[in-house]
């Protein structure tokens, strides 16, 4: 029989909508979205089918309301593979505000929505990712009502969509190569996104990936040729820790539709602007083994049983050529160490612990009502309500109870052997008062059981941890030889320490904390609240047409601060705004810190939810006024300026102490000594700069004479010369991350990765 509608509602489904549905955040986990959808179409559903079968494109409907917020002309269409069926009135949605209209919900221009197929339970996806969420980046989610044309279609999952904003938000950029890893037809068990090598022609990669990005096609065989033939050089392409991440998560939640189960499929890579890929997991709504089919080799689905699944191996796959970055960590020493750490870590965390239960009881009592109220519910009441502790079938397989699986899941990977191997204890972490800048820190830590001690740090979160060899030999701060406590020092030469310890014996790791690096410590050097003159409003950008972009690839508004002073000064309590009758308009995060000396620049987009500085007011190009405020009120720095012209700064000459004038912009760093006059500001320079990422080496490429300035992210100013035509820098001696490079007025960024 073909799809109907029940159109019987009750009024019980309305009470998780919250108090007030216009400022409910998309992702809150405590309440039930409430998605209408509008067509005017009477044969939506038959046009949406025939597009799910075809060209899968998107209709559009006359409008969408997500929590009472209505949008109008959005794009519509089914999504899904097992999941989907064109009798069932219940499918899954992906719902693209963008497709036809330049807009977004929340900043968000996608929302995917699973239907529950195959999980009784109804809270597989949620829970996954309220898992996962503790150990790597991965999409929000929750529950939504879906109605179309006023109609309870039923109750889906939400999960936010793995696209560029996602980038931008955990990666701090979002135009590298990146790529979706799902066979993009007729997935077989020898037909996988397994990064496996084919040969050199990207051709043979695209039925098996798909490209988000503009380009990278070739960048992406060369990380397939890396994974498969050049694993030594893995650990340079490949973010590791997050790659042993997901492996054990997929395993310890019997995570089958997944690069561990039989297609490799459903996760995402993005290559940073450290050069590294990540692997971002995605599609959770069948983890819990719901999706039993592991596969082996290039013939078999693999089919689990629920005993099988409880006792599915952490080796699973570590030698089967068809999943060769499962070879890639168990080849390596250090790589399957730290696999059988992360899976540990997580079974004590969610498992042993039992938290994963209580958790998954909340979801159900968020739900519960609205399940009830499902007129397209794929399963009974009853079954999920029993959908924890009870098996039920679906089609030829078995599903387990979530209960039923993990908590035998537990108990049988705890009786391992690889959980049997007794890895190193950390204790007694110490790194003194908080130290000033620019001086030494001691950190020291009580270690046992250890053959090898390392400290891994880094100064900000845009930039890979860099490693640094812990001793107990009583020459490092660490008190007596041989006295079980190892130490490092290190130069505090910025406002913050990001850190963690790994420890390893001739069996196992430990990490402390032990979610890193996902999780760390944090160490803040002693600060200064700064006065009037110490700090200074020193240049402004407010008509951005071709100039520097933020982490999102967006030429946006930007200000620039000064630290006139030789503290490093604290920015938490500091406020900017355009407004002086509310100076408080938008505060620096806590933490936020200016070296000595030194430069920091904020995007004035009029977006403060996005990631690094952005704040929520934009600048006007034709005029406007600055504040910088502290907590009481008092005015540290202000300007007022009048029409201002494309890509020409407005910025204090001499720098720090000036008076404002149009310049050539000096994004985070000295400003001219020479300020141009407008016409000669408004010369076009052609600059290149390769490769990008660079690693021992850079090029820059410019027309004819031009003064080249490169500067880190805070400011600091890397090299300062003249240069003619072309010029290669050695970048040996330069800490892994972001920076900026001039050359005449172009501004560019380079990222540099060893």
């Amino acid at each position: 029989m073909k799809k109907y509608f029940n159109s019987i509602l009750l009024t019980g489904c309305f009470l998780f909508l919250g108090m007030s549905a216009h400022s409910q955040a998309l992702y809150d986990l405590n309440t039930i979205q409430k998605i209408e959808i509008q067509f005017s179409q009477a044969n939506w559903d038959y046009q949406m089918d025939t597009a799910k079968h075809g060209s899968e494109g998107y209709l559009m409907a006359d409008w969408v309301k997500v929590n009472g917020v209505l949008y109008d002309s959005v794009g519509v269409k089914y999504k899904g593979n097992s999941s989907y069926d064109s009798t069932q009135m219940k499918n899954p949605l992906h719902i693209a505000f963008d497709e036809f209209k330049d807009q977004s919900h929340q900043g968000y221009k996608d929302i995917k929505l699973s239907n529950g197929y195959g999980d009784p339970s109804v809270i597989r996806e949620v829970l996954g990712y309220r898992i996962l969420k503790n150990y790597m980046h991965c999409p929000e989610s929750n529950f939504a009502q879906v109605y179309i044309n006023g109609n309870l279609i039923g109750l889906y999952s939400s999960a936010e969509n793995i696209d560029k904003k996602f980038c931008g938000d955990h990666f701090y950029s979002n135009y590298n190569p990146f790529f979706k890893c799902n066979p993009i037809s007729n997935p077989s068990p020898a037909n996988k996104s397994n990064l496996k090598y084919i040969n050199a022609d990207s051709n043979s990669y695209m039925n098996l990936y798909e490209m988000k990005s503009k380009t990278g096609w070739n960048d992406f065989v060369k990380l397939c040729d890396t994974v498969t033939n050049y694993t030594a050089s893995l650990g340079n392409n490949l973010d590791m820790d997050r790659v042993a991440w997901m492996l054990a998560f997929n395993n310890v939640l019997v995570n089958l539709d997944s690069y561990s189960g039989v297609f490799c499929q459903n996760y995402y890579v993005y290559k940073d602007n450290t050069a590294h890929y990540n692997p971002i997991i995605w599609d959770l709504n069948m983890a819990f083994g719901a999706f039993p089919f592991s596969g082996a080799g290039g013939t078999s689905m693999g089919n689990q049983t629920v005993t099988s699944m409880q006792q599915f191996p952490p080796t699973n796959h570590s030698t089967d050529t068809y999943w060769p970055l499962i070879n890639d960590v168990f080849a390596n020493d250090r790589f399957r160490k730290t696999y059988i750490a992360h899976m540990r870590t997580i079974i004590s965390d969610m498992f042993a612990s039992g938290i994963y239960n209580g958790w998954a009881t909340q979801l159900q009592s968020i739900v519960d009502t609205a399940v009830q109220s499902d007129p397209n519910k794929f399963f009974t009441y009853t079954q999920f309500q029993n959908g924890m502790n009870t098996n039920t079938t679906v089609g030829s397989y078995t599903v387990p109870g979530i209960n039923t699986l993990m908590d035998a899941r537990a108990t049988y990977l705890q009786s391992t052997p690889e959980f049997a191997l007794v890895p190193p204890s950390i204790n007694n972490i110490n790194t003194g008062a908080a130290p000033a800048i620019n001086t030494n820190v001691n950190i020291t830590a009580a270690v046992s059981n250890a053959t090898t001690v390392y400290l891994g740090y880094r100064f900000d979160k845009t930039i890979k941890f860099a490693f640094l060899p812990m001793y107990d030999d009583g020459a490092h701060n660490d008190g007596a030889s041989g006295d079980g406590v190892y130490g490092a020092s290190l130069n505090m030469s910025y406002g913050q320490l990001q850190y963690y310890f790994y420890a390893e014996n001739a069996d196992a790791v430990m990490l402390s904390p032990q979610q890193a690096e996902h999780v760390f410590y944090t160490l803040y050097a002693t600060t200064q609240e700064p006065s009037a003159g110490q700090i200074v409003i020193n240049e402004l950008l407010a008509d951005n047409a071709n100039n520097a972009k933020d982490e999102y690839n967006d030429e946006e508004d930007w200000i620039e601060l000064y630290n006139n002073s030789n503290q490093l000064l604290n920015l938490s309590n500091l406020y900017l705004s355009d407004d002086q009758n509310n100076l408080q308009k938008w505060i620096f995060p806590s933490g936020s810190t200016i070296n000595p000396n030194a430069y920091t620049t904020i995007w004035a987009d009029d977006d403060s939810l996005q990631q690094i500085l952005h704040t929520n007011f934009s600048l006007s190009k034709d005029t406007g006024h600055l504040y910088l405020s502290n907590a009481s009120g008092t005015i540290l720095d202000s300007i007022s300026f009048t029409a201002q012209i494309a890509d020409v700064s407005y910025g204090r000459y001499p720098n720090g102490t000036g008076s404002f004038t149009m310049m050539n912009t000096t994004f985070g760093y000295q400003n001219n000594n020479d300020p141009l006059s407008i016409p000669s500001v408004l010369a076009l320079d052609q600059v290149s700069v390769f490769p990008n990422p660079a690693h021992d080496q850079l090029t820059v490429q410019c027309n004819g004479k031009k003064l080249l300035k490169v500067t880190n992210m805070y400011g600091q100013q890397m090299v300062t010369q003249w240069i003619k035509d072309q010029q290669m820098i050695s970048t040996l001696n330069w800490s892994p991350g972001l920076y900026f490079v001039q050359c005449g007025k172009t501004v560019t960024k380079v990222a540099v990765s060893h």
